[in-house]
């Protein structure tokens, strides 16, 4: 993995484009060894494009899951990620909708069951952030729209799933440290990952008599399109520099968190916890 910052590079729209990232995240689990952790499921990506999410609908295939995945309009992407889950022979679907709109959401999960059957595993990735300096100045839309995509269409998703969900299923929420940490000029973004901690351990306690588990993961400074999308040059170019670790994370470092927990095989006894892949900085709680 690389220990040296990202060239200066920004990108104007969000949630970004991997396609124009240089250099390009390692996201495809080129080097994950299956074991058929997931073989004969179903899983449900937001966000599965690029990023933590292609990694994370690559390395289910690998181990054996046919994998849908939501964007928002990041067509070329989506198109790189569907191919590569079906060059592990496994059904792709691949469909853009705005999950911040609760009918959307209804409409894209009945179109993944109707092709796929059912869902067996979820995972709420899709989130953007924008950087403001000055919290007094903060736009309204802004926050509303940061709360639409970050919180409220993980809720519009998971509700809209859980219907075609058995015992046995799994949930898992993709968190962030800022959830544990804040960011001083990411204060809309930070608030909405610590609403998805709160959601994950009451989602959790909710789900117990249906023996469905629910976790989350909650990256540290990760190399994915949200990245140059969100900052200035300078400043995508020394991310992950404050890390322990002094770099950023790649999401093939990520992505076998979700593995872990969606896998029955490995954790089992594992329901409103959190893991934290974010370079060694210690977050407790």
């Amino acid at each position: 993995m690389p220990d040296t910052p990202q060239p200066r590079q920004s990108q104007s729209h969000q949630p970004g484009i991997e396609a124009e990232m240089e250099p390009r995240p390692d996201s495809a689990m080129r080097n994950w060894k299956p074991s058929g952790k997931l073989t004969g499921k179903v899983a449900l990506i937001t966000g599965g494009d690029s990023g933590i999410g292609r990694a994370v609908a690559i390395g289910f295939a690998k181990e054996g899951a046919d994998v849908a995945i939501l964007y928002l309009d990041e067509g070329e992407d989506a198109a790189d990620t569907k191919r590569l889950i079906e060059a592990e022979g496994r059904r792709a679907v691949a469909i853009a909708g705005d999950i911040g709109d609760a009918q959307v959401c209804d409409v894209l999960v009945q179109r993944v069951v109707g092709e796929l059957g059912r869902i067996d595993v979820l995972v709420n990735n899709a989130a953007e952030q924008h950087v403001c300096e000055d919290f007094s100045r903060i736009p309204t839309g802004q926050v509303e729209r940061t709360f639409r995509t970050n919180i409220l269409g993980m809720m519009w998703v998971t509700r809209a799933v859980l219907p075609h969900m058995a015992e046995g299923s799994a949930i898992i929420n993709t968190t962030s440290i800022t959830a544990y940490q804040g960011n001083p000029t990411l204060i809309d973004y930070a608030s909405t990952k610590g609403a998805i901690l709160a959601f994950t351990r009451s989602l959790a306690k909710a789900l117990q008599h249906r023996k469905i588990r629910v976790n989350g993961v909650a990256p540290g400074p990760i190399w994915t399109p949200l990245i140059p999308a969100s900052f200035s040059e300078a400043r995508t170019a020394e991310h992950g520099a404050s890390a322990p670790m002094g770099r950023p994370g790649q999401p093939d470092e990520v992505a076998p968190a979700y593995i872990f927990l969606a896998s029955s095989l490995d954790s089992s006894y594992i329901s409103g916890q959190v893991i934290h892949p974010n370079g060694g900085t210690v977050v407790n709680g």
